[in-house]
């Protein structure tokens, strides 16, 4: 019976299958059989994982629990504890008027097949810490975030009953961890209203999946008719996140509502492709083809297109005369090719960029209302999904919320969830799948460990679980999409910074808080996010640049999208500006100086910055973005460019976390360790922030900058933020 389905009666060997069982119209609960049929189990048997399920082999029920992979031929006896999270049975509740078995399975109970519960008897966690947020006792005093023993959001009678008929679950422990979710968040924020967004659903999620991947498409074919090109590489992900700084519609991924409707990152990088992309160059002949194949693309554009006179004029002069000294000059060197290519580049570059402009515009509307459309449709579909559930949308009142300040939690949302369908979970090897309709996305089973840990701790509608499946599949779909279907596509967009880096700024710092992170991709467990309706149940905090903290020490690394950063520093100066409590971010952007990005100009020149260093290019790593499906020895990667790493600190900010040459020499070191020679990071030490931290002897190759006045060290002055 090794090779049955655990909750479901179809032949789909290794499969397991949660099914709500408040689901309705999408998917019945499952039932072995018609012909066999089987009662339902007491409630406490089903909130301790147990389901009934019919061997198909044996031709007889058996019971499953989903928690612990433990299966019976009879029915488990209420009370008994659980021999793979608590052998010593120390935490079971003996039934009424009979004593707890002892550590074997009594009371005349089988294992189906002893070979299954050896492999599903991975090494129980601890209980986890849990957070929860506590009213305040004034309104300038931030609630406490942690209240030991206690589960978040759940009211004291349901807490009771858990205690007495839920046992903990055994969550597999992986062996490598990325992330130290023990961590409390010392960010403050205005208590805030749940927000309106629409709950996630997987038909909805899968609609929007086929509907992004056509709009892909349409943007593949119109950058091919129209200008004879393939798509800059990444530019429709740009595209995605540039628009988002000013969309206003109501969709979490694409855009509708945008003003203006041509985007500056879309026609940039189309622009820059035209007539034809030019590729890094390592050998003199690739130069010379290269010189050539710009001249001729260069000339077939300017004939083939509505140009002017004296466009064309300045265009053909050019492009002979560097025919001309291709066919006469055979002992040029490889920067003769490359300088002459610039050359021709200014030359001809303006009349080009002049008679495609039109068509390059034409394409960025068009996809932009295709965009537009595909919202319409997807909203329509999402809110006769709702309207079948009897779930208004436009009814609801808003929730009155207090002007108090709190530590910051999850997005909540208004907007009760539907009844899920159901899900299917199996794992390959060391890999989770699950699977929807036909539609399979993956995630290693450490990360998958971590969302079930993230759900646990913010989760407040489903502590049940009973949705848990249906929601991990909508968020590594969200991603899956939004990175794009090409190799390594996108997976720059969610790169994150090594851990000891991460166990640094914590210790150093006072670090606890992402501003650009994913629940697949997060140190911490409070982080903000781009997608608040999916990612919420994981722990975000919703998108930064909505995201307002009165207090607190952050960690910026942006998505790499110019207009999204220079968004960014416009943000964290608004922040900085409007409060007097400490308020710190350590922000780290590429050094892009050619030309320089508007960012990190900005950041150079603000008021704020207190120091700067500059991490050389092939000197650090930054961990994938697809860390949660890639092998392990490709985590990590050298950064091809520098990175520039900048404090931004209001002046009460700077005398709790100043960046003194201590803690500076401390956060270097720990760029120095390489994630790949890490045997097994943990989670780090407890936060020692507000603390001076020893000095070390190492030197660091990475330049740094002290941009504080001797003032703000000795005595910085908060009258003035």
């Amino acid at each position: 019976m090794t090779s049955e389905n655990h909750a479901t009666v179809k032949a789909d060997s290794a499969a397991l299958v949660m099914s709500p069982t408040g689901s309705t119209s999408q998917a019945a609960p499952f039932s072995p059989s018609t012909s066999k049929p089987i009662q339902e189990l007491p409630d406490e048997l089903i909130q301790a994982g147990w389901s009934k399920c019919w061997s198909k082999r044996e031709n007889r029920p058996y019971y499953f629990n989903r928690f612990t992979n433990q299966s019976l031929w009879e029915m488990p006896v209420l009370g008994q504890h659980d021999v793979i999270s608590d052998p010593l049975g120390l935490n079971a509740a003996p039934a009424s008027g009979e004593a707890v078995s002892d550590a074997g399975l009594g009371n005349g109970q089988r294992k189906r097949h002893p070979s299954e519960d050896a492999q599903a008897g991975p090494n129980s966690f601890k209980r986890p810490k849990v957070e929860i947020p506590v009213t305040p006792t004034t309104p300038t005093v931030p609630i406490s975030p942690s209240t030991p023993g206690v589960k978040p959001w759940v009211n004291t009678t349901d807490d009771k009953q858990g205690q007495t008929s839920v046992p903990a679950p055994a969550p597999y422990r992986p062996s490598v961890v990325y992330w130290d979710l023990d961590v409390q968040t010392n960010a403050v924020i205005r208590e805030r209203a749940p927000a309106d967004h629409l709950p996630p659903h997987p038909e909805i999620e899968l609609q929007r999946a086929q509907l992004t991947t056509k709009l892909r498409q349409h943007y593949h074919e119109l950058c091919s008719q129209r200008e004879g090109i393939e798509p800059p590489r990444e530019s429709f992900n740009r595209w995605l996140l540039e628009r988002k700084v000013v969309d206003k519609g109501l969709d979490p991924l694409l855009p509708s509502e945008c003003d203006p409707v041509i985007s500056t990152s879309m026609f940039r990088e189309i622009m820059n492709d035209i007539p034809i992309r030019l590729s890094r160059i390592k050998y003199k002949e690739e130069a010379r083809k290269l010189l050539f194949k710009y001249a001729e693309a260069a000339k077939k554009m300017i004939d083939s297109r509505n140009a002017t006179p004296e466009s064309r004029k300045v265009v053909k002069w050019n492009v002979e005369d560097t025919m001309n000294w291709l066919r006469r000059d055979h002992s040029a060197s490889k920067e003769d090719y490359m300088d002459r290519l610039e050359h021709l580049r200014k030359q001809c570059g303006p009349h080009v960029a002049s008679v495609a402009k039109d068509s390059v515009e034409g394409i960025c509307s068009k996809i932009y209302h295709i965009s537009a459309e595909y919202v319409r449709r997807i909203r329509q579909t999402h809110l006769t999904l709702l309207k079948e559930c009897n779930i208004s949308v436009d009814g609801a009142e808003p929730t009155a919320v207090q002007d108090r300040l709190v530590y910051c939690y999850p997005v909540r949302l208004s907007i009760p969830s539907p009844p899920q369908p159901r899900v299917e979970l199996h794992f390959e090897n060391d890999v989770a799948c699950l699977r929807y309709k036909g539609e399979m996305v993956k995630v290693n089973r450490g990360h998958f460990s971590k969302l079930e840990l993230l759900y646990r701790y913010s989760c407040i509608d489903d502590t049940r679980f009973e949705k848990f499946l249906s929601r991990v599949w909508c968020l590594i779909k969200r991603y899956q999409v939004m990175f794009g279907s090409g190799v390594n596509e996108g997976s720059g967009l969610q790169g994150a910074l090594p851990v000891p880096v991460f166990e640094a700024l914590n210790k150093q710092f006072g670090v606890t808080f992402e501003c650009f992170a994913s629940p697949l991709n997060c140190y911490f467990k409070q982080f903000c996010s781009a997608f608040p309706d999916t990612d919420g149940f994981f722990g975000s905090r919703g998108p930064f640049l909505s995201f307002s903290p009165a207090s607190g020490s952050f960690e910026a690394n942006p998505p790499f999208c110019e207009e999204f950063m220079d968004a960014m520093v416009t943000h964290l100066e608004d922040l900085l500006e409007r409060s007097s409590e400490p308020l710190s971010f350590i922000i780290f952007v590429p050094e892009w100086r050619d030309p320089p990005t508007p960012a990190l100009t900005r950041m150079e020149a603000s008021r704020f910055r207190r120091h700067q260093m500059i991490m050389p290019a092939f000197e650090h790593e930054y961990r994938s973005g697809s860390q949660h499906i890639c092998k392990r020895e490709e985590i990590y990667y050298k950064s091809v460019h520098g990175t520039a790493v900048i404090f931004l600190q209001n002046n009460a900010g700077f005398s709790k976390w100043e960046p003194t040459t201590e803690r500076i020499q401390e956060f270097l070191a720990a760029y120095k360790v390489s994630g790949r020679s890490l045997p097994s990071p943990g989670p780090s030490s407890t936060s020692t922030g507000d603390k001076d931290s020893k000095p070390v002897q190492e030197q660091s190759s990475a330049r740094s900058q002290d941009n504080s006045s001797p003032v703000d060290k000795t005595a910085p002055d908060t009258t003035n933020i």
